[in-house]
């Protein structure tokens, strides 16, 4: 079935791309998350019009997105937890801990966004990288500290 995207797709394609798609996960998947529609001859001549409309939206969202990044390769997030007398941490820091830090400071990201294979369970200072787009990226630095007792 061939469709046009509506949104950006991981593994698929990015906005206003035409793809073929099975059937089954077209009609299951994508259409009623409202990712894709159906590539009928008027389908394709509506969105060949829209294509200035759509390039400005993208366009202004990137940019937004951009300083989004550079605000977020700013900050240093801090973490302290118990460590018992041998050196091992008690507890980790999870992709919550950040998103819960991270709205403190009034920025709102998914938990998809962030790309932390598994759970920080040591002390000392890691870099997280928080994908807000296909090509947009930032760094953030997450500290992690011994909690004195």
């Amino acid at each position: 079935m061939k469709v046009i995207l509506k949104k950006d797709v991981t593994n698929l394609g990015r906005s206003g791309d035409i793809k073929t798609v099975k059937d089954g996960y077209a009609r299951n998947f994508l259409m009623p998350r409202g990712l894709v529609e159906t590539a009928t001859p008027g389908a394709l001549s509506a969105w060949k019009n829209s294509a200035d409309k759509r390039a400005k939206r993208v366009a202004g969202e990137n940019e937004a997105l951009g300083g989004l990044a550079r605000r977020l390769s700013a900050i240093t997030l801090s973490f302290s937890r118990p460590v018992s007398e041998e050196g091992v941490m008690f507890g980790s820091v999870a992709k919550s801990d950040i998103i819960k830090n991270l709205a403190a400071a009034d920025i709102e990201i998914d938990k998809d966004m962030i790309r932390l294979p598994a759970s920080i369970k040591a002390v000392g200072t890691f870099e997280v990288e928080i994908v807000l787009k296909a090509d947009i990226a930032a760094k953030i630095k997450v500290a992690v500290s011994a909690q004195s007792k």
